[in-house]
């Protein structure tokens, strides 16, 4: 696919990785683990992306700048920098990359943190959302489901239309989604050119427009005032502009994804590339000790120097329920 000279690819990197805990540290969130054959996720996502624009933005915050700028470097890729003093839910972070572009520039937004393969068919989902985003449109990627996945958000589809988002879904509903046959896991990723997000957030959610172009034009080399910062609303790119604009369009895409948000996508994700599990489907995550599981089924034991977390493979989505009670006691364990 031949370069355009307004691609920019905006990379998201705000996220802590809190059903990862405690592999997944303030200090240390997933994205910035080399653990996928040497490679950190980030990592992943600028060598994937590296083709499809010319120009590389990372929003960040001041906790994780530096762990991106070191895979910038490791990379050799020049970026534009944006660094946020503190997170305001990716309506903000999207709006600051739209008002650090020129109008017309096409912005490919993904978070920094996912699992993808197949690339043809990513590349020809790029491709396609290019130009619709090219004609006017906001685009969104849905991933066509392989199974009745409780841990994404669904988006209804017709053709290119959206008919409808819709949050996480219990098991019942996940498995009535797959059954109907119409939806789309919701990915995260958006493409659009920066004029025409601004003006439908301007529209839709006009404090989040004004508060965090004020935060913007005070900037310092890309770094993001506090005081500021803490007017906007924390509120989700999704629920500011997706679930209300007219010109949204959805590229359904058979690319492989995963966001890799808990340890059972972990587990799936190093077992389709070899990492040892036992006769039971026990695996170790973290150490190579020798570690015997006795009468034990789809465990994960995840081994870090400060804290070892043992879990039932299918309790993956209630890790982060023990990292808010370790946020609510201020634990040390977190950093």
């Amino acid at each position: 696919m031949s370069i355009n000279k307004s691609i920019t690819h905006v990379i998201l990197t705000g996220g802590v990785g809190s059903r990862l805990w405690p592999l997944s540290r303030k200090s240390q969130p997933k994205q910035y683990l080399e653990i996928f054959e040497g490679k950190s996720l980030f990592e992943m996502t600028v060598d994937r992306n590296s083709h499809l624009a010319n120009k590389v933005m990372v929003v960040g915050n001041v906790d994780n700048h530096h762990l991106s700028g070191k895979v910038m470097d490791k990379t050799q890729t020049s970026y534009i920098n944006v660094v946020e003093a503190t997170p305001r839910n990716t309506a903000a972070a999207i709006a600051f990359a739209a008002f650090a572009s020129e109008s017309e520039d096409v912005l490919l937004v993904t978070p920094s943190d996912h699992i993808i393969d197949i690339m043809e068919n990513y590349n020809n989902a790029i491709s396609e959302a290019v130009s619709k985003a090219q004609e006017g449109f906001i685009v969104t990627f849905g991933v066509i489901p392989t199974k009745p996945e409780t841990g994404y958000g669904y988006i209804e589809y017709k053709g290119d239309k959206v008919i409808s988002f819709r949050e996480k879904p219990n098991e019942t509903t996940a498995k009535e989604f797959i059954a109907k046959g119409n939806f789309l896991w919701n990915s995260g990723m958006f493409c659009f050119k920066a004029g025409v997000l601004l003006e439908e957030l301007k529209q839709f959610q006009p404090d989040v427009y004004q508060k965090s172009k004020a935060v913007w034009e005070a900037s310092k080399d890309g770094f993001l005032d506090l005081n500021l910062s803490l007017e906007i609303p924390s509120i989700s790119i999704d629920y500011a502009v997706m679930e209300r604009s007219k010109k949204i369009k959805v590229v359904p895409a058979s690319f492989s994804w995963s966001d890799l948000g808990s340890f059972e996508s972990v587990y799936d994700y190093l077992v389709f590339n070899g990492h040892s599990v036992d006769q039971n489907g026990n695996m170790v995550i973290g150490s190579d000790k020798h570690t015997t599981f006795l009468g034990l089924k789809n465990t994960i034991f995840v081994y870090t120097d400060s804290a070892n977390l043992i879990l039932q493979k299918e309790n993956s989505q209630d890790v982060k329920d023990i990292y808010s009670e370790l946020e609510r006691i201020n634990s040390e364990l977190l950093n």
